[in-house]
């Protein structure tokens, strides 16, 4: 009797599969990649086209020995890894590493683990995509090209451990222009005026549109005054009629746009937690997929979707929002390869409000953000009445703008997310009282606010991902991946505001790059490449000649930059500081902890000491910390440099390794019990703020502490993000600008 062996990547498929399958089918994981390019060696043979050198992964030999062992003369075996070039490739790999026979090797995929879903798979073999799987290494090769061949010239002329990657330098480059964008931006000064007025009605707020220039509070106060002692009557009112359409099912990006706006995840967490949706989740007598396939570029819905919703609003919502036939949503991005159909749930009958009880707090979340976007894109449009009501006060025009919903349409069922708040407010009902054409307003208040114009905001991951799609930087397998390597690498990281921010070390490499390797940053020429790469997987060109077209001129150009470049031409801050040990001058050089000096004559002179600032704190640090003894052996105690900044070590150093932080006092008394305050780091080096009497007061704050206290309740202010405080005590919130 013949046997049946399933491979799919990870455990969890495969337990799921087992739900459906019994006992007539061996199913196992392969823990995803068995094969890869080596870590220690190129891998890649430039000379013979490119030829990739794969090897098994040391920690996957285990699990080929274990599939081989299962192989009979008659076993079939079913490759049903993902759907997308990353699946397909995996493949691949296994068909070779266990040296399938083709007669009895059988490839089958499917968009969700659902019984049907992967009964119809079986049924339905098909051959292994070459051409997806072409798409996949050439990428690989690439990446594999660029990431040995310019590593070691970052490490030879800025510093030793740094690497470079095709698609993580170019999101390196966005957050380093946004952020000097941001550094050049000179805000200015401009006053928003506002009037409480009552009508026979009800009360109403206009502001004043017709922009004059005010750019000082004395101007403000002169039109305030002259609108005190005006008249202020309706000169007219506009209404019209809006329709506010759905947005469409998610697909990867939006996915992770929207998780992050709404419940605050990562773009990896989002991810993993989709991940764990899609592989199968147990749910009283069932198991099996709750989403569709996670990593996916097309906004395409099923038919049985289609049939399926209109049963579940017309239950949840009522008859009239139900569509007379189906929004078919059929935009998509170029090649979109990664998968053929949205995210959306495997069953729209299981609501979120069903599966709670068995799912965690995350998985619930993200599966009712899924329910409640596919059902949404499934409901009319909303119905809205906006009005506008001009105001004619002596020589200046106001305005009140409001909105009502007149049929709320999908908003019944889930509204999308805001980037700002002047786009949230778009989604609020606002309602004007009913004023009549020339009537006199009463004045209730005339006030003025001191505004600045803001610089750009930085990037959140949702908005880096957002701005890669639009740029046609990366696919969906390829965010999650990108954000998560340029901040383990130390060039950008994410502050407690939830933004992206460069590292010193991400800018000295970015203008590095653009300077020396435009291509390797360029985003129209990136985006080109993940052209080429989708003409790959449709068949169009062959891998080797992009993999060409790329590596020529980018292997030309390194040796020429390689040969002409130096280090002080990439960190060329001059200095006046002479070496101390041997007269010769100072230079700049930049270590694994940022900048430092060191002396010119190295190696013959191995003098080196911190930059001018740093080695000012230093001093003072000592100082501080010159009489602490080691607890454990009594020794003094002394200040070191790390990862991290400064920390205490025993000077008794490597017969006694004793560490600890340094708790740098800020010269503030805490809010609750008036000790010191002082800054800490956590074991990961971020830096926050707590009181010095912890464990017995636990006050912390992520946010630094200043000396001024809040002008309302008088209580604790700290520098809640740039321009602004905000006081622990009242969150009354001050610009420091204004």
């Amino acid at each position: 009797m013949s046997s049946n062996l399933i491979i799919v990547e990870s455990p969890a498929k495969a337990k799921t599969l087992k739900k459906f399958l019994g006992t007539k089918y061996t199913i196992r994981a392969s823990m995803g990649h068995i094969r890869d390019l080596p870590k220690k060696t190129l891998g890649v043979d430039v000379d013979r086209h490119y030829k990739p050198e794969y090897e098994i992964s040391p920690d996957k030999k285990k699990v080929v020995r274990e599939l081989t062992s299962l192989l009979k003369l008659d076993t079939t075996v079913w490759l049903a890894t993902d759907e997308d070039r990353e699946g397909e490739s995996i493949a691949w790999h296994l068909a070779i590493a266990l040296k399938l026979k083709k007669g009895h090797t059988k490839r089958i995929a499917f968009h969700e683990i659902t019984k049907n879903a992967v009964l119809k798979a079986l049924e339905n073999p098909r051959e292994i995509d070459l051409h997806l799987v072409d798409a996949q290494q050439a990428r690989r090769i690439l990446d594999r090209l660029v990431g040995y061949k310019l590593s070691p010239l970052l490490w030879k002329k800025i510093r030793a451990g740094l690497s470079a990657g095709r698609v993580q330098s170019v999101a390196v480059r966005l957050v380093a222009e946004r952020e000097r964008e941001i550094e050049a931006f000179k805000p200015e000064e401009y006053w928003k005026i506002e009037a409480d007025l009552e009508s026979k009605k009800g009360v109403l707020t206009a502001e004043l549109v017709e922009k004059i220039n005010i750019s000082n509070g004395d101007e403000s106060k002169k039109v305030v005054e002259d609108l005190k002692k005006s008249d202020f009557k309706v000169a007219g009112i506009e209404r019209r009629e809006s329709k506010r359409e759905p947005a469409p099912p998610f697909i990867t990006s939006t996915l992770q746009q929207e998780a992050s706006r709404k419940l605050g995840y990562s773009v990896k967490q989002t991810m993993v937690i989709a991940q764990q949706l899609y592989e199968g989740v147990e749910h009283g007598t069932e198991h099996s997929g709750l989403i569709t396939y996670m990593r996916t570029d097309s906004y395409n819905l099923s038919q049985e979707a289609l049939h399926q919703a209109p049963k579940i609003i017309a239950a949840m919502f009522g008859k009239e929002y139900v569509l007379s036939s189906p929004r078919v949503f059929t935009k998509k991005a170029r090649g979109a390869q990664e998968a053929h159909e949205a995210i959306r749930p495997t069953d729209l009958s299981k609501t979120p409000e069903k599966l709670k009880k068995h799912l965690d707090s995350s998985q619930y979340k993200l599966y009712k953000l899924i329910w409640e976007r596919t059902i949404a894109s499934q409901m009319p449009a909303a119905l809205l009445d906006q009005a506008t009501i001009s105001i004619q006060a002596g020589d200046y025009l106001l305005a009140a703008k409001g909105q009502t919903i007149r049929f709320a349409g999908f908003m019944r069922a889930y509204v999308e997310g805001a980037d700002h708040p002047d786009e949230a407010l778009a989604h609020q009902e606002k309602i004007l009282p009913d004023v009549q054409e020339g009537e006199t307003l009463k004045t209730l208040e005339v006030r003025s606010e001191q505004k600045f114009t803001q610089p750009p905001p930085r990037y959140t991951e949702a908005s880096l991902v957002k701005k890669l799609e639009a740029e046609g930087i990366g696919r969906p397998s390829t965010y999650a991946p990108t954000i998560s390597t340029i901040m383990q690498r130390g060039y950008i990281e994410k502050k407690v505001d939830k933004k992206l921010y460069p590292c010193e070390i991400g800018l000295i490499v970015n203008d590095f790059l653009v300077s020396y390797f435009k291509d390797i940053v360029d985003y129209q020429f990136t985006a080109h490449m993940e052209n080429k790469l989708d003409d790959v997987a449709e068949g169009v060109v062959k891998w080797v000649p992009v993999i060409d077209a790329f590596y020529q001129p980018f292997i030309k150009n390194l040796e020429t930059i390689g040969k002409t470049i130096s280090k002080e031409d990439v960190i060329h801050e001059t200095t006046d500081e002479v070496c101390g040990e041997c007269g010769a001058p100072m230079k700049v050089k930049f270590g694994r902890n940022g900048k430092f000096l060191s002396c010119s004559k190295y190696p013959e002179c191995k003098n080196a000491k911190p930059m001018k600032a740093d080695e000012a704190r230093q001093e003072a640090l000592e100082k501080e910390y010159a009489n602490m003894k080691c607890e454990k052996c009594g020794s003094l105690m002394v200040v070191k440099n790390g990862r991290f900044g400064e920390f205490l070590a025993c000077s008794g150093y490597p017969k006694c390794k004793n560490t600890k932080p340094l708790a740098h006092t800020l010269g503030i008394p805490c809010p609750e019990c008036g000790k010191d305050l002082t800054e800490k780091r956590t074991k990961r080096g971020k830096i926050f703020y707590g009181c010095s009497a912890y464990p017995q007061c636990k006050f912390a704050t992520w946010h630094k502490p200043i000396k001024t206290p809040c002008s309302v309740c008088g209580g604790l202010q700290t520098e809640f993000k740039k321009d602004t405080l905000k006081c622990e005590k009242c969150s009354k919130e001050t610009t420091t600008n204004a």
